[in-house]
């Protein structure tokens, strides 16, 4: 499996009547020479990492070492408790989530790159979040990440993840697309709904600039990751509800390099 076309990787899960993340664990034992249960726990390590951080932020302040940001996590979570956002409060603790990564990520703390450390917030926000809804396991969390890899790895074949080299629609672009197709495929979807989810949450994304303040992965980075969390959130249920991204996914991920090759080195 060469992960470099996201069509033939729904074909492929389509004729073999499976799901990618299956054919992501396939080509990990094949690559690694590993069992599948020692693939599957060094995953469940990673997704503890990814709770780690969101329950590090969200229950208290985590500031940067710069000073420029910091508490933002914490604070919306106690927003969300009052009841009384606009977002539905539980909703709104996806964001809270996102924001807690990446500012445990600006103090110096341990993430996940998913698939980058300025975008590390919106995936395992997504996920914890699921997880606390109480829908879905432990273990079926972790099955999805797998998911999120393969089509990340994809993008990274097809386009890049680098803000630099691409713009911030490589980083948080993706990883919005990377979170929205693993909730699909967690609820249930078909491999073609994954990859619809991917195409209508990365075209939301197009153009988005690497802008960061003082060069540093703070500002707005931080931010994006807190609003993406529920843009990948929005896209999966619109793939789920049958919403088709008109444009094939793989061709928003080729327009997504286009973009950021177009991009002036100031952006």
């Amino acid at each position: 499996m060469s992960f470099t076309n996201l069509k033939e990787l729904i074909e492929l899960a389509k004729q073999e009547k499976t799901t990618i993340s299956e054919l992501m664990i396939k080509t990990e034992v094949e690559q690694k020479g590993c069992s599948r249960g020692t693939i599957f726990e060094k995953m469940s390590e990673q997704f503890t990492v990814m709770e780690e951080a969101v329950r590090r932020g969200t229950i208290s302040p985590v500031m940067s070492r710069t000073g420029l940001t910091g508490g933002d996590g914490n604070r919306l979570h106690q927003y969300a408790q009052n009841g009384n956002s606009f977002v539905n409060p539980r909703t709104l603790n996806a964001a809270a989530n996102a924001l807690a990564v990446s500012e445990v990520n600006a103090a110096m703390g341990r993430i996940v790159a998913t698939p980058t450390a300025g975008s590390a917030g919106i995936l395992p926000a997504v996920l914890v979040h699921a997880l606390d809804n109480g829908k879905f396991t432990r273990k079926q969390i972790v099955q999805s990440i797998f998911t999120a890899s393969a089509l990340g790895l994809v993008v990274a074949n097809k386009a890049s993840i680098s803000g630099a080299a691409g713009g911030c629609q490589a980083e948080i672009g993706s990883a919005t697309a990377m979170a929205a197709g693993t909730l699909v495929e967690l609820a249930g979807g078909t491999p073609m709904q994954v990859g619809n989810a991917v195409g209508i949450a990365l075209k939301n994304s197009l153009g988005l600039v690497c802008d960061p303040v003082a060069g540093l992965v703070e500002i707005p980075c931080i931010i994006r990751n807190g609003l993406h969390a529920i843009t990948a959130q929005a896209a999966a249920d619109m793939a789920l509800a049958g919403i088709a991204s008109v444009i094939p996914p793989d061709e928003v991920i080729h327009v997504m390099h286009e973009v950021g090759q177009q991009m002036p080195e100031s952006l």
